[in-house]
């Protein structure tokens, strides 16, 4: 990126699919994240300070003893195969480019049209899984939660635009839960539903109703 990016649209939106939180498409996912098991919620990592925006989760320090019946995947799991998130910018010289460039103005938008409907891996509708990620609250922030997204990297939704909707869960739980905030970092669990979703945050390509939901502790950073 240079001096050149004078607005934020363009720089964030590269800047998280190709350069910070990028790596979650395209850095090695077959390490096992973990956690300490634990049904409360009320520890969920406090790391407003931890991650860097566009940052993807870092393994965390103890292993977890996860439940048998959930398989754990990876974000890159969720994307179906040869699916391309950066093939809107194909072609184009970004570092070359501002946010008032009109070639750049129309890569963003047909970018985002593409991510809206992006599609999803069908094999994962009913799949009784376990995956990490960052909260993006559906309520009001400070009370109890019962609905959020998952998403994949730090900001999304709220520092950079959305991710693609295949990298995105609309998540519901059965009971309130109290403590979690934006940007927390928490496994869920449970069976995952291909099922779209139009948020006030962005628009989703997944779903988990009454979802398990457990926090999830990154090391420090160094």
């Amino acid at each position: 990126m240079t001096a050149r990016f004078r607005h934020m649209s363009l720089a964030f939106t590269v800047i998280a699919l190709a350069g910070g939180g990028a790596a979650y498409f395209f850095r090695p996912l077959s390490v096992p994240l973990s956690v300490p098991e634990s049904g409360a919620t009320a520890g969920a990592a406090r790391h407003e300070s931890a991650y860097a925006v566009g940052e993807a989760l870092r393994p965390a320090v103890a292993p977890s003893t996860p439940d048998p019946a959930l398989r754990e995947i990876a974000w890159r799991d969720l994307l179906p195969k040869g699916w391309d998130p950066l093939a809107p910018f194909k072609g184009l010289k970004l570092d070359e480019l501002d946010d008032a460039d009109p070639r750049a103005q129309i890569a963003l938008y047909k970018a985002r049209q593409y991510w809206k409907n992006a599609p999803v891996e069908p094999a994962l509708d009913g799949a009784a899984v376990r995956l990490a990620g960052f909260v993006v609250s559906l309520d009001a922030e400070g009370e109890a939660i019962r609905e959020f997204l998952l998403v994949p990297y730090f900001g999304a939704c709220i520092h950079v635009p959305p991710p693609p909707a295949n990298q995105v869960i609309h998540v519901r739980t059965d009971k309130p839960l109290p403590g979690l905030r934006t940007m927390d970092t928490v496994w869920i669990g449970g069976a995952m539903r291909v099922e779209r979703a139009d948020t006030m945050m962005g628009y989703a390509g997944y779903a988990m109703h009454g979802a398990r939901v457990e926090s999830y502790l990154p090391p420090a950073r160094q």
